[in-house]
């Protein structure tokens, strides 16, 4: 039987969310939590693999057991009771055998906060980054980004994706309090450090590095190595998944 997992993680003290050798992980603590409370082998299947240091405010993962669980809301509270403080169960709901955490996702949405003004309060979920930002062209390029599918400009070299393409959905910068910067954006997939390394290369657009005519150079050339550099993990959280 099958059960839908809904969660939220600070990933400060992990490497992601996927099980890696020698490394500690989400989907690891969470598989041994409840490999214990259920006592059998627990394999967490996750919407997605969030990289070191990246948070969820909202992540889902499902996972199957040989019996029907009699008391989900009794398993929900031991749950969080055992889990360290950084990992927050909200919900679990028995699904059906075909529902799949990874590929039933229709959308997964992402949020990179920026801050240009020194603040002590912000450093642990935003990168402060001290020079202006033009947001207007900044969101002129969250307009090129919807004509694309091929990303690999921004896609890590190594993931082991059978395709570098993905349908963006929505993407734009907001400004608050003249000094905290937002970046939203939604899509059917993203790659491999992908959101980061367009933060990145925005921010060079958002400084007047390059421009919209060289960001647009810069997609069509599916070259990494073109792409600007990849802006801190700690700022960067999973907010959203849509099925």
């Amino acid at each position: 039987m099958r059960y839908i997992l809904t969660l939220a993680y600070n990933g400060d003290n992990y490497h992601g969310w996927q099980i890696q050798p020698n490394a500690t992980t989400v989907q690891q603590t969470l598989n041994n939590c409840f490999s214990l409370l259920l006592k059998q082998e627990i394999d967490m299947l996750g919407c997605g693999r969030t990289d070191t240091g990246v948070h969820a405010s909202m992540f889902v993962a499902h996972f199957d057991v040989e019996q029907e669980i009699q008391d989900t809301e009794k398993l929900l509270i031991k749950a969080n009771k055992f889990l360290p403080k950084d990992i927050a169960i909200y919900k679990i709901e028995k699904t059906s055998n075909d529902f799949n955490a990874r590929f039933s996702a229709k959308s997964r949405t992402y949020r990179y906060l920026v801050h240009t003004k020194k603040d002590p309060f912000l450093n642990k979920i935003s990168w402060f980054y001290p020079y202006p930002l033009d947001i207007n062209i900044m969101n002129e390029a969250c307009k090129t980004l919807k004509k694309y599918k091929d990303f690999s400009c921004f896609a890590k070299s190594g993931g082991q994706t059978a395709t570098n393409f993905c349908d963006i959905y929505s993407a734009q910068w907001q400004l608050f309090d003249n000094y905290k910067y937002t970046f939203t954006i939604s899509a059917n997939r993203f790659l491999r450090n992908m959101v980061r390394a367009i933060t990145g290369t925005m921010i060079e657009l958002g400084t007047h590095k390059i421009d919209l005519v060289g960001f647009e150079n810069i997609i069509n050339s599916k070259n990494r190595s073109n792409a600007g550099a990849s802006v801190p993990a700690q700022a960067l959280t999973l907010i959203d998944v849509e099925y």
